[in-house]
């Protein structure tokens, strides 16, 4: 395939890169808020059903994102890699899910203390697992770093 020359000089590159990047976190977190809309919806077997299509394209999405900054020892903008930015982002993503599967089963068996129970399991095994994920990753996105520093410039 014949590379075509770039018309954009470097202020319209970085200009449709930013446009690019917001069209990406549109796509990302629209398909997060479809996939718990349809969860809360729809019931038992249905529900696989109805969020097998985004679940596969926000999981794509994700594991380009995560295996794109890995490799380029990037973690974020304005967060950093520590403990205090793991727990925080572990506890919101835990009481998400904990208020999620409370709606979720209150919604289908009309049993609050029930739902609130099942809720609370589950908001704290994600709280470990995202907590463990994420440390993981801070671990090696700072090796990661620590690699690239070490790495001569490479002269063209």
């Amino acid at each position: 395939m014949k590379k075509r020359k770039n018309n954009l000089d470097e202020m319209q590159e970085q200009k449709l890169r930013s446009i690019e990047s917001g069209g990406y976190w549109l796509c990302f977190w629209g398909l997060l808020i479809a996939i718990f809309v349809q969860l809360a919806f729809s019931g038992g077997q249905d529900a696989v059903r109805a969020i097998a299509g985004e679940w596969i394209v926000f999981m794509v999405m994700s594991a380009y994102l995560l295996i794109r900054c890995l490799r380029n020892g990037i973690w974020d903008r304005k967060l950093k890699p520590d403990r205090k930015t793991n727990l925080a982002a572990s506890l919101i993503a835990g009481a998400a899910v904990l208020v999620l599967m409370f709606v979720i089963a209150t919604v289908r068996y009309h049993k609050p203390l029930g739902a609130l129970a099942a809720g609370a399991v589950l908001g704290v095994f994600s709280f470990l697992g995202c907590f463990a994920a994420l440390s993981l990753s801070a671990r090696a996105v700072k090796k990661r770093q620590e690699k690239l520093e070490q790495e001569p410039e490479e002269e063209e």
